[in-house]
């Protein structure tokens, strides 16, 4: 039986940690009734969809590893945070209230649409793990407590939408999120807007009406978008010549040991899933309706479900005759290979893992011969025989969006894991750090990672490119990429970079002209009002946990998309 649940990211079970190493709680010894194997296989599921991308059984992650969690803290009190931490904190419970602090503030949205016989059942499997002394190796001592302590300036920036559209529930029994849109998009040559649902749907947009306009759950056979988080249908990208050649390229999940990975790693190592990109040749280009064939290019292994494909694009700029023309970038993630002890995999050359590739999808002069390498990537005349040439750019833990600003320069947002999330421009070659650094601060994989850490006095001898821009968890926990605005609607957005935070919602802004390679722009935040009066996102989702997304249309115009209650709106105005 598959189980749709409520997917988080960086802000979820913060408090489930607080059992672990809080030598102020006296521990105490817990015994539960006998388990059923049936109820902690269920719970095991439960736990994978709403739990990992925080926490891990034996390892540290964003939140410590909950091995042996029911050894020292009573069922019943675990219970009641997964239903609803912040009750328990304006209740003035004393762990609660203390994790929350240390965990800087992080939201932990409620879990009431859980059953009890579901949260009985995570409980039961959490109960069949035994405690874990730290797998810390090394201690580096405490990390900075603030690292970024200059808050975020609330601009008289006042922007105003209007609900463009609602998308159809995709959850099962209507629960949150009730659709898992990310990814807005106009197509190339029709300027018709496509927009994806994570659970298998790409829809074309007919006016103001989603129309599905490929479904995998029926056109791949070991398609899967378990256990939520970022698994599914991750992105989509219309070939720049589409009308003449009819390529549509996707990426998408499939379970373990569908097919032999062209990008695989040592057998001792898990395979949590299997990230795909396909080439689709559309029978008739100008027709509306879907018919095709696939074809793969390309298959990834990951360690875990996190940090997958999560975005292809090619450069909107790039014209007929230019290098860039008909290359296709792939944003790809670590697949959570550093916080699940395997930081080995990512930011070497020999490895895919945590990277920007570039393509030429209509050549074939890859090792696996479906795709080609562009003669000028920057890996293509590597002294390592084993350098991966489709590598562009290294360094990056969750590279989930991609884009490009008017004067043609290449960007992209990365997820951080415990304190810092980036904006960075994009230069071919370049290191971004990724996991020996979280933004401009030092992080020790073989340390506490939800550390971060002043750099070296020689640190330009690592050769690292850092952020354009950048803020910490104190602020937000999960930037979302966002679009320079070049519409022609509202003139005092030109100029103007906007984007936000996944689970928050909170909107900012960045003039374009400081984003500039070496320097640190100044970010702010706007406001919000919906057809003119004030409002916020998490008021008008009914949510504490937003998971919002920007999309862009054909004349430049930008759209906010809510994934909890899977409405869209439209920016059409601005004061300030």
């Amino acid at each position: 039986m598959n189980f749709n649940y409520k997917q988080m990211k960086k802000s979820i079970i913060y408090l489930f940690f607080l059992l672990i190493n809080l030598s102020s709680f006296a521990k105490i010894r817990v015994y539960l009734p006998t388990l059923d194997s049936l109820s902690v296989a269920k719970g095991q599921v439960l736990f994978t969809q709403n739990c990992t991308s925080c926490h891990q059984i034996k390892t540290d992650g964003i939140g410590p590893k909950l091995s042996g969690i029911t050894s020292i803290t009573s069922p019943a009190w675990v219970k009641k945070i997964i239903k609803n931490s912040q009750d328990m904190i304006a209740a003035g419970d004393e762990r609660a209230t203390t994790l929350y602090l240390k965990y800087k503030k992080a939201i932990m949205p409620s879990f009431s649409h859980l059953q009890e016989n579901e949260i009985d059942a995570i409980v039961e499997y959490l109960a069949t793990t035994k405690p874990i002394k730290s797998n810390l190796k090394k201690d580096y001592g405490e990390g900075l407590k603030n690292p970024i302590p200059e808050p975020i300036q609330i601009s008289n920036l006042v922007i105003d939408v209007k609900q463009f559209t609602q998308f159809p529930a995709s959850s099962e029994e209507r629960k949150y999120p009730l659709t898992r849109i990310t990814k807005l998009a106009p197509h190339p040559n029709t300027g018709q807007l496509f927009v994806n649902d994570l659970r298998g749907k790409l829809y074309k947009m007919e006016g103001n009406t989603p129309v599905v306009y490929m479904d995998f759950t029926q056109l791949m056979p070991n398609f899967i978008h378990q256990p939520g988080l970022a698994s599914g249908l991750g992105s989509f990208a219309f070939h720049p010549d589409f009308l003449k050649n009819g390529l549509l390229y996707t990426t998408h999940s499939e379970k373990t040991g569908s097919a032999k990975a062209d990008f695989g790693y040592n057998d001792s190592i898990k395979v949590a899933l299997q990230w795909v990109l396909t080439e689709w040749k559309i029978d008739n280009p100008s027709s509306g309706v879907f018919s095709g064939k696939p074809r793969e290019m390309m298959r990834v292994n990951v360690v875990s479900v996190i940090h997958g494909v999560q975005e292809i694009a090619f450069n909107p700029y790039a014209h007929k005759g230019d290098a860039d023309y008909g290359l296709l970038y792939i944003g790809i993630g670590d697949g959570g290979a550093a916080e699940n002890g395997y930081s080995f995999l990512t930011n070497k050359e020999e490895g895919i893992w945590g990277k920007i590739l570039r393509i030429d999808p209509q050549g074939r002069n890859s090792t696996n011969r479906k795709y080609g390498i562009p003669i000028n990537n920057p890996y293509v005349k590597s002294a390592n025989k084993r350098a991966l040439r489709e590598i562009y750019a290294s360094g990056f833990r969750n590279p989930h969006r991609i884009m490009w600003m008017s004067s043609g320069d290449m960007f992209a947002v990365n997820i951080g894991h415990a304190n810092i999330e980036s904006l960075y421009k994009i230069e071919a070659g370049n290191n971004y750090g990724w996991p020996i650094r979280e933004g401009k601060f030092v992080i020790h994989t073989d340390g506490d990672m939800n550390q971060v850490y002043p750099l070296p006095s020689n640190d330009k001898a690592f050769n690292i490119t850092y952020p354009v821009a950048t803020f910490d968890h104190d602020e937000a926990k999960a930037i979302t990429g966002g679009y320079e605005y070049t519409g022609s609607l509202i003139p005092g957005l030109k100029g103007k970079y906007l984007f936000g935070d996944i689970p928050t919602g909170r909107l900012f802004y960045i003039n374009v002209a400081d984003l500039k390679q070496g320097q640190t722009a100044n970010i702010k935040e706007w406001k919000l009002t919906l057809d003119g009066k004030p409002e916020t996102l998490r008021n008008l989702c009914g949510s504490d946990r937003i998971d919002l997304h920007f999309g862009i249309d054909a004349q430049g115009e930008m759209y906010i998309m809510t994934k909890a209650d899977g409405k869209v709106y439209q920016i059409i105005g601005a004061k300030q």
